[in-house]
């Protein structure tokens, strides 16, 4: 899409273990058009992620700096690892066009829409606390401290959450995944 148009910028946040990334992928799936904005990180690669795909994986001297420089939209530090969006990346692709979809925290959608105000941001909410544990333990990726620190964070989350312009129960992935679906592409015709 190079119409002349700015593309759509979409940010899904949700605390760890509620299916955003999921989500965020059967939405790009669903919209072959629309590109996936890829985060910077300082944490280590997990299995299967590739470099520039997943996240751009730097070093932490290089993370800060390119914050020193200017060159984040937006950046947090989040369980010890630093975490951000180039605004190079950003600014290419709306000049071309292009729709974005952020997979980000919730502090990281916040600092999207300060500087876009029309972006679009949907916050996924887990059914409950239980259930969010239950996924977190089921993903496997998380020893019991940095389970701990997830879930301490999900207070905050879910209050920050409020803000977003939409809030999605994530109950039944298939019915959340509609539901993101109808917002993006009413957003997406609207441009």
């Amino acid at each position: 899409m190079t119409s002349g148009k700015r593309g759509t910028l979409v940010v899904i946040s949700a605390p760890s273990g509620a299916g955003k990334t999921t989500i965020a992928r059967e939405i790009l799936r669903r919209n072959p058009g629309m590109e996936f904005s890829v985060s910077a990180t300082t944490r280590p690669k997990r299995i299967g992620e590739t470099d520039g795909k997943d996240y751009h994986f730097f070093s932490r001297e290089e993370f800060v700096r390119r914050v020193k420089a200017g060159e984040f939209v937006e950046w947090e530090e989040v369980y010890g690892n630093y975490y951000g969006t180039l605004k190079e990346e950003v600014e290419r692709a709306l000049r071309s066009g292009h729709h974005i979809l952020f997979d980000i925290d919730v502090k990281g959608g916040v600092s999207i829409k300060r500087h876009y105000p029309e972006a679009v941001l949907i916050f996924v909410m887990p059914p409950s606390m239980e259930t969010l544990k239950e996924r977190l333990v089921h993903r496997g990726t998380e020893d019991a401290d940095t389970l701990r620190q997830r879930l301490e964070r999900v207070p905050m989350e879910l209050e920050k959450g409020k803000v977003f312009d939409y809030q999605v129960v994530n109950d039944v992935l298939e019915r959340a995944v509609a539901e993101v679906q109808q917002i993006v592409a009413r957003h997406l015709e609207s441009v």
